[in-house]
């Protein structure tokens, strides 16, 4: 007969700021969908409360599902969920995770945004999970916090929310706001709720749990790293995207980048067309324009703007270049056909 392995003791429930929960009631985690909301983002939130439930023996998380329209809630790959409420008062104590995904600014309504406010008014914590921060920052939560927001969608967060100071981290808690990149995101911060509520024991056991072997911490960077990114690992290469990457707006030209790691422009050439089959030129082009189509899919930036914004300062340029590469006009990708430029 085998004896199971002792538990680690846990500590008494304490929040962030210090307050101590009594034991004999769960920490209640309110989730409000979005419609189109990522799946993997929710499911990363709620599985490790599961699972600490599971491993304690009681239930010290709770937790309550809330769509706008207090019926169902669609995610991105279809399933449709039931939730227990609308938008309804909540306690204090409560922690709110808004969970959002794809058309993040289309399934933002203004009743969404009114409680937000409400309840942000009321004291209650409140976090983004996936592209939600979106929704906390059209809200004006995040004015003169950090926050982060999915790799796809800084470009757009960045241009319409200056007055948020944004990460690239995996997940940012600033005060009683939270935020996540999505993905598995959402599991690096519940376990670090979680440890600061019961301690590292704990957040250790659901992380095993989980076949999570490594926790990333705030500070973490969603993406991989160049090297990693593109498959070239030399050290010179990564520095010049790195500065491609850093200045979108402003184009560095190649023979700036060149002198700047120490090569010539021509050894740049070189460089570029060895590893990644293109000139510098090239590839840089490709940067801006991904860039220029995010801000056309995810924002209501007019083409000027887009192209000024991506380092074009001719839109019949910006027009031409965006056509060779994705086949289409930034007018059709904008959805108008009619659509004029203006400054």
């Amino acid at each position: 007969m085998t004896t199971a392995p002792a538990r680690p003791a846990l500590r008494a429930t304490s929040l962030r700021d210090g307050a101590v929960r009594p034991e004999d009631r769960p920490a209640r985690f309110v989730f409000l969908l979005l419609n189109d909301f990522t799946f993997l983002s929710f499911a990363s939130a709620i599985e490790p409360l599961r699972l600490a439930n599971k491993y304690v023996g009681r239930a010290i998380f709770d937790w309550h599902l809330v769509s706008e329209n207090g019926a169902t809630a669609r995610c991105s790959n279809g399933i449709e969920l039931n939730v227990q409420g609308g938008l309804d008062e909540l306690t204090r104590d409560d922690t709110l995770l808004v969970c959002g995904g794809i058309d993040v600014q289309a399934n933002t309504s203004k009743a969404v945004l009114n409680w937000l406010r409400r309840e942000a008014r009321r004291g209650v914590t409140i976090g983004g999970l996936c592209t939600a921060a979106h929704t906390m920052a059209k809200a004006g939560l995040l004015d003169g916090k950090k926050a982060t927001i999915h790799w796809e969608n800084q470009d757009s967060f960045g241009e319409e929310f200056e007055e948020v100071a944004l990460s690239k981290s995996v997940f940012v808690i600033d005060g009683n706001r939270y935020t996540t990149a999505g993905g598995t995101s959402s599991i690096d911060l519940m376990l670090t709720l979680i440890a600061d509520a019961h301690g590292k024991d704990l957040a250790n056991v659901v992380a095993d749990q989980l076949i999570y072997s490594s926790i990333r911490t705030d500070q973490d960077t969603q993406r991989l790293s160049i090297p990693t990114r593109i498959g070239v690992r030399h050290p010179k290469l990564s520095q010049v995207i790195q500065l491609m990457e850093q200045n979108i707006e402003e184009p560095i030209s190649p023979s700036i980048l060149a002198s700047d790691v120490g090569m010539s422009t021509r050894q740049l050439e070189r460089l570029f067309r060895r590893y990644l089959n293109r000139s510098p030129k090239r590839y840089y082009m490709e940067l801006r324009l991904q860039k220029a189509r995010n801000l056309l899919l995810q924002t209501e930036m007019s083409v000027i703007n887009v192209a000024l914004a991506c380092g074009f300062t001719s839109p019949s340029h910006f027009s031409k270049c965006y056509r060779a590469h994705y086949d289409t006009t930034p007018y059709r990708e904008r959805g108008t056909m009619s659509a004029r430029l203006s400054v």
